[in-house]
């Protein structure tokens, strides 16, 4: 009988150490969500013109350099890079709905030191990440201000399991809506100002009850075009894009983390960045170059550190040649 009780006390002291270890854990923990901010900034609020396609390698570096609180005071010195990279597609068509562009766009990539949320236990080896999937993307163009609106969705296709330090992805199925517009102060569309707002909602967790709270990304930027003519003066030979750019993401509802019959709620995240951009995009060749920075600040309850974002494309035109 006293076997029993031992036992019984046993197990008792276990599910009360593991319940505290969870309050202590979560309480100022945050989950993190799908979208990647960065990959967005110059004219975000425009699509691409219709009848191409493009393929893209991307490459995103997250470097954290702190750990904030919900105060916003620093209360770690995180060693923590993130990397992803991998191929990518995107497509516009001609084909209108409600007077808008069509396209589609696709991302099969590999990510290393995945951060799951505001803890450093979560390095790992390069490995397949979740898969980005646009399948519905519609552009406006008019004079003075493009539009956009697109559907995305994040597949669970990397490796999780609740706990692992290896996980390669987050677990779980992401639905998000983005709108946005790019603003032409002259003419010759030369001068703009973009914004993109996105509105990610998360699914729980594989094998769990876990939920990532709801979260609200804003980004964009203010800039210049540049056409860089040929030696006669006679035709643009490139596109020179640059400017400041920003982005802001804040979590809209709380995390829910089950713990028995308690439902842990942590305190909501937010982060702001500014930064510079440069793109440049080689009418010959149909190739285009783009690089990213942006610096953080203001963050509670997450990690605060440094963006880099550098894209390579090609654009392939698909329209039909005059006979």
């Amino acid at each position: 009988m006293k076997t029993k009780f031992n036992k019984a006390g046993q197990i008792v002291k276990t599910i009360a150490i593991t319940l505290l270890f969870l309050i202590s854990f979560y309480g100022n923990a945050q989950l993190k969500g799908g979208h990647i901010l960065g990959a967005m900034g110059l004219q975000s609020g425009t699509q691409a013109p219709e009848n191409t396609l493009s393929l893209y390698i991307p490459g995103y570096i997250y470097t954290a350099s702190s750990l904030r609180n919900p105060d916003g005071d620093k209360v770690g010195d995180p060693d923590l890079t993130m990397f992803v990279t991998g191929v990518g597609a995107s497509y516009v068509s001609d084909f209108k709905i409600l007077g808008a562009n069509y396209g589609a766009t696709i991302l099969l990539a590999g990510a290393t030191n995945t951060i799951q949320g505001s803890y450093i236990d979560s390095k790992s080896d390069f490995a397949f990440t979740d898969m980005y999937l646009v399948p519905i993307q519609l552009g406006w163009h008019h004079k003075r201000a493009d539009f956009v609106f697109s559907y995305q969705m994040y597949l669970p296709t990397g490796k999780y399991e609740l706990g692992g330090s290896d996980n390669s992805g987050l677990g779980m199925f992401m639905n998000e809506f983005s709108a946005g517009t790019t603003l032409f102060f002259n003419d010759k569309k030369t001068f703009h100002f973009a914004v993109l707002a996105s509105y990610e909602i998360n699914g729980k967790k594989k094998d769990t009850d876990i939920k990532t709270g709801d979260i609200l990304s804003i980004e964009g930027g203010f800039g210049k075009t540049f056409y860089c003519m040929n030696a006669e003066k006679t035709a643009p030979k490139g596109i020179l894009n640059a400017g400041l750019i920003y982005y802001l993401q804040y979590k809209v509802s709380d995390d829910k983390i089950p713990a028995g019959t308690l439902i842990l709620q942590s305190d909501k995240d937010h982060v702001n960045a500014l930064g510079v951009e440069v793109n440049y995009f080689h009418i010959g060749s149909m190739t285009s170059a783009g690089f990213r920075w942006l610096g953080e600040f203001n963050a509670e309850n997450r990690f605060q550190g440094n963006t880099f974002f550098i894209t390579l494309a090609h654009v392939f035109s698909l329209k039909k040649k005059q006979g």
